[in-house]
């Protein structure tokens, strides 16, 4: 069986979006890859609601990726596959962040995967993904993510290089997801059918090669 942990933010964890609720497993993109890769595969879920790759927020320092992600790699290892997506939450306009700069931050989470100390998890693949861009958001998020857009536009550009610099896999989901407008964050429940339909043919070529 191969062992695929998929690290991210709140649309790995299937946030819907205008009802604050939770898709349900088999509609969320998690549990409908685990429904197309089939008992071969065992999909881990690791997503969060505003978790960032590495900044600390007022009140939710558990939300900052780097702080607990060692943790997780242990907890669930041995693994055969690493899924990586996120930086939408590091474009909020209080982290004064650029592109780049959340580019580097993932990256220090791609290096804790490929250097890490435990011999089950010395072959474990990695493949990063950059999120979609930020759409139309509603008038109380405008502030909040103030700059967001034009800076998501660049992600997988700087996302490209750091998979190029790391020798790892690269997935851009803005090819296959654009976020929907109703809060420009996150995905309509046939996103997250479209997404696991692309991600279950490329977790499959990764082990077929």
């Amino acid at each position: 069986m191969k062992n695929i942990l998929c690290f991210g933010d709140s649309n790995t964890w299937g946030y819907e979006p205008v009802v604050c609720t939770r898709y349900a497993y088999d509609v969320r993109w998690t549990g409908a890859l685990q429904k197309r890769l089939g008992s071969q595969y065992r999909v881990i879920e690791e997503g969060l609601n505003g978790r960032t790759s590495g900044f600390d927020e007022p009140g939710r320092d558990f939300s900052n990726a780097a702080r607990y992600f060692p943790m997780l790699l242990e907890c669930h290892r041995p693994l055969d596959l690493v899924v990586i997506m996120l930086g939408t939450n590091d474009l909020k306009s209080q982290f004064q962040l650029t592109s780049s700069a959340i580019a580097q931050s993932v990256k220090g989470l791609c290096e804790m995967v490929l250097n890490g100390e435990y011999i089950d998890n010395t072959h474990t693949q990695l493949l990063l993904i950059a999120p979609p861009h930020v759409a139309n958001l509603p008038a109380e998020d405008v502030q909040i993510f103030s700059g967001a857009r034009d800076k998501s536009l660049q992600l997988a550009t700087e996302y490209n290089k750091v998979a190029d610099e790391l020798g790892i896999l690269f997935m851009d989901a803005s090819e296959v997801v654009e976020t929907t407008d109703a809060d420009g964050l996150h995905w309509t429940a046939q996103q997250h059918q479209d997404f696991a339909a692309v991600l279950s043919d490329k977790v499959l070529s990764i082990f077929v090669d």
